[in-house]
């Protein structure tokens, strides 16, 4: 029997019973979890009486979630439909021909002190199945098929609509939308922000659905309500305010972690993942561009920060995938700790910073002298007398608490800060970091980074250079090591060389998107060119001929029990939405129709299981409203001050429904021009705004109409 053991993604093990050390956070419905991947590393991956068992009576078997997540996705489904529940560490046990016996998350192992609480621990569950295996294996094989048969039919996802390659229905009705956003208004934590209690997930997908409810063109707002729209709106700037300012964000260092194993953001799950950072940047810059809020844009730079600088970006020009929870405290350690590399104690602000500075900063960040963590969410007793940072006051509040003005305040929390950081950086050893670079991650950095130097264009040159730089360099990359020109086709994963698996449906959705974002920051239509080649590849390798929609694996992939599609957003927005949304700008950029069609095919594809819970599926909605009232190409013309002025205003709103397309001057269209017919005859000299749809360009308007062309 194999043991199919999971998930290994980030920490390093030496033990022979290392066939799994589920590293990874939880999934968002159950977040107790995320803790016990490390509990169970230590407790049976390393204890030498699990190795003897595993390694007498199973074939351990450890996958990279990461690598291989269409097989982490398939065995999760068996989980959760036998159990009632999912998360990490995923063990299954799986028969020879990769039916799924058993399976679980977290069993207490040898010593553990929650063995009592279970009836069985992981020791007594391998001795269990080991002799079943041995005593009645025909029974075992005869369950293991009959329980695949359930499994294909509750992994449906995608299929019940039915349809045919080339036909679509009248598409899902805009109302759908407005039950998506009852369902947050109903779940949202208007003291906190976020959704639900406790743990607490940024979930940048739904975010963003509820924050471009007031920027889709009217219509919507009639469906779904002008008070409605304004109030999904303020739910996600106060739930962006409150993470910024919670200790999931690293108020000394950069970036965001996975997520809040409070309900007031204040104690993280240490581990900083890519594609959530990736996910937050658009986020916040669309936050800043509807609000111009200060705040907004200093969350911006903090996370492109943390995308483009070490250790998150590689030298090579990619992004790796994350770094730890657990680290060393000092270099003189031999155990890890959760959060050693970012907690504080009082008497270390002291210490540092010195004794009056060290009040205003610990007022600031609302540190305690026996620490903020309540033992309660200590479990291990990493966490005592140690303190998360938050911001809990503000600088006016400081300035009259301290009899300080508030330039002092500013002067002694920029000073603070950058000592602590020097202190962190020289003393404490940084968390272990997982150095894979994979394609649809970076696809993600890559649109954030590009959307990211557009609108900062004009503003800050300097940033956006660096940030467009990095965008540029992670295509870049991609192409030398993890593409193949020869069959179009891309390996998933880079580390130290590309690995075996070819990228899945998932990759190639992302990076598209990413190479759209790409274009509208550079207009070079040679990352314009890449996306439709990759689109096709897409097409080729995942198309649902039967059902339409996209496979997340290639037909050919032949270690799978079955094929499953990708349409509900998770910790990531969903393949198929993404795809959607993909192909609806490719149509209108290129004046496709075919792309425009297939878009709605996609969406058609799960039609009932949007209709039932439209709320799981907010990656998707944006292609729902583009499929009712269409999605516009605006072609600025000619060169000059006036139509890099209409380029700057374009860049600066949130074109929920539109794409741009710049011909003249210095952009590069020539590819463009030959794939879009209706751009062919166009006179690139003349400065002018068209609006192009449905193969024509209806409007030809002055350079200076570009805000009534968007509108």
């Amino acid at each position: 029997m194999r043991a199919e053991v999971r998930t290994r993604t980030h920490e390093q093990s030496s033990s022979m019973a290392d066939v799994g050390t589920g590293s990874h956070s939880t999934r968002e419905e159950d977040g107790s979890v995320a803790l016990r991947c490390h509990v169970m590393e230590r407790e049976s991956f390393e204890n030498g009486e699990i190795a003897q068992l595993l390694n007498d009576h199973f074939i351990p078997i450890k996958i990279d979630r990461e690598e291989r997540p269409d097989v982490d996705r398939i065995y999760m489904n068996f989980v959760q439909a036998t159990t009632g529940s999912g998360g990490w560490p995923l063990n299954v046990f799986i028969t020879p021909d990769l039916e799924p016996l058993f399976g679980g998350t977290y069993w207490p192992g040898p010593g553990s002190t929650t063995a009592g609480m279970q009836h069985m621990g992981f020791a007594g569950i391998l001795k269990k199945l080991a002799a079943v295996w041995e005593n009645q294996r025909q029974r075992c094989l005869d369950n293991a098929k009959d329980i695949t048969a359930q499994l294909k039919q509750f992994a449906q996802e995608g299929t019940l609509s039915g349809g045919k390659d080339g036909e679509a229905s009248d598409g899902l009705e805009l109302e759908l939308l407005d039950d998506a956003y009852e369902h947050y208004a109903a779940k949202y934590d208007s003291k906190y922000g976020g959704f639900g209690g406790a743990p607490k997930f940024p979930t940048p997908p739904n975010l963003s659905f509820l924050l471009h409810l007031s920027q889709y063109p009217s219509e919507v707002e009639d469906v779904v309500g002008d008070q409605e729209c304004r109030n999904a709106k303020e739910m996600v700037i106060n739930t962006l305010r409150r993470m910024t300012r919670g200790g999931i964000h690293d108020q000394i260092g950069n970036g965001f972690a996975r997520y809040s194993v409070t309900r007031d953001w204040s104690l993280p799950h240490f581990e900083k993942m890519l594609y959530d950072n990736a996910q937050l940047l658009p986020l916040y810059l669309d936050a800043y561009v509807i609000t111009k809020d200060p705040e907004m844009l200093s969350t911006v730079h903090d996370i492109a920060t943390y995308l483009t600088t070490p250790p998150l970006h590689a030298s090579s020009g990619g992004f790796f995938s994350a770094e730890d929870a657990d680290s060393l405290y000092r270099p003189t350690d031999t155990e890890k700790r959760e959060g050693a590399f970012y907690v504080w104690t009082h008497k270390e602000f002291q210490s540092i910073l010195g004794e009056r500075d060290a009040e205003v900063c610990a007022a600031y960040w609302g540190l305690e002298e026996n620490g903020n963590v309540s033992p309660q969410h200590d479990a291990h007793d990493e966490l005592i007398n140690q303190n998360v940072l938050s911001i809990k006051q503000n600088r006016e509040q400081l300035a009259k608490e301290f009899g300080l003005k508030v330039d002092e305040v500013d002067k002694i929390l920029a000073e603070g800060r950058a000592k602590l950081l020097e202190h962190r950086n020289k003393e404490r050893p940084r968390p272990a970091l997982d150095d894979k670079i994979v394609v649809g991650w970076n696809g993600l950095a890559i649109g954030g980074l590009a959307r990211t130097s557009a609108v900062l264009e004009g503003t800050d040159p300097e940033k956006a250079t660096k940030y467009r730089t990095a965008a540029e360099e992670a295509v870049r990359f991609i192409r030398a090591e993890l593409y193949d020109p020869s069959t179009k086709t891309m390996k998933r994963v880079y580390r130290e060389g590309p690995g075996d698996a070819p990228a899945f449906a998932d990759d190639y959705a992302f990076l598209i998107s990413g190479l759209l974002d790409l274009y509208a920051a550079t207009f070079d239509d040679a990352y314009l060119s890449f996306a439709d080649t990759l689109q096709q590849t897409q097409i080729a390798l995942f198309w649902d001929a039967a059902s339409n929609g996209f496979f997340a694996t290639a037909a050919a992939q032949p270690d799978l029990l079955l094929r499953l599609k990708d349409g509900m957003d998770n910790a990531e927005p969903s393949t198929n939405g993404v795809s959607a949304h993909n192909l609806h700008r490719l149509g209108a950029l290129l004046d496709d129709e075919a792309y425009t069609a297939r878009a709605k095919q996609t969406v058609d594809a799960f039609e009932a299981e949007v209709m039932q819970h439209p709320f799981l599926f907010t990656s998707m909605l944006g292609a729902v409203v583009a499929g009712r009232l269409g999605m516009r190409s605006v072609v600025i013309c000619g060169a000059g001050r006036e139509v890099e002025a209409a380029v700057a205003e374009v860049r600066m709103q949130l074109n929920t429904n539109s794409t741009v397309v710049r011909m003249g001057g210095a952009a590069k269209s020539e590819w463009l021009r030959a794939r879009n017919g209706l751009l062919q005859s166009l006179d690139l000299r003349t400065a002018r705004v068209m609006v192009c749809e449905r193969g024509a360009c209806r409007e030809v308007l002055d350079v200076a109409d570009v805000g009534r062309a968007l509108a």
